[in-house]
């Protein structure tokens, strides 16, 4: 089974909108925690978005693996940074991170593809 990353995400931000219009204050509390959580201090966005990928494999979230993955891209993230720290996720996790993190490859390398 291959999953598709692009769809995914796009299918999780068309009902993003919605719980928009529906509980907008949670909706902006949790894009106000995202922006804060994300913004370089000691640590650069790239190897923020690197830890939550990895949060993205263990929590076996297919939507985190694909924001996650586009954002690395986007921050020029490559192939081996991504491939080591699911390697990380491995050590840490065993098998089932093994196979979140493979699919977390498929997700760097489809949106790579589509940049």
């Amino acid at each position: 089974m291959s999953k598709e990353f692009p769809s995914i995400i796009a299918d999780i931000s068309a009902y993003s909108k919605e719980l928009r219009q529906i509980i907008p204050d949670t909706m902006t509390g949790f894009t106000q925690m995202a922006n804060a959580a994300l913004k370089a201090n000691a640590l650069d966005e790239k190897t923020k978005e690197l830890i939550a990928l990895a949060l993205g494999v263990a929590g076996h979230c297919d939507g985190c693996l694909g924001y996650h993955a586009k954002a690395l891209v986007r921050l020029g993230a490559t192939r081996e940074e991504v491939a080591e720290t699911l390697g990380m996720c491995v050590y840490m996790g065993g098998g089932p991170s093994l196979m979140y993190a493979a699919d977390a490859l498929r997700a760097f390398d489809q949106f790579k593809q589509q940049a």
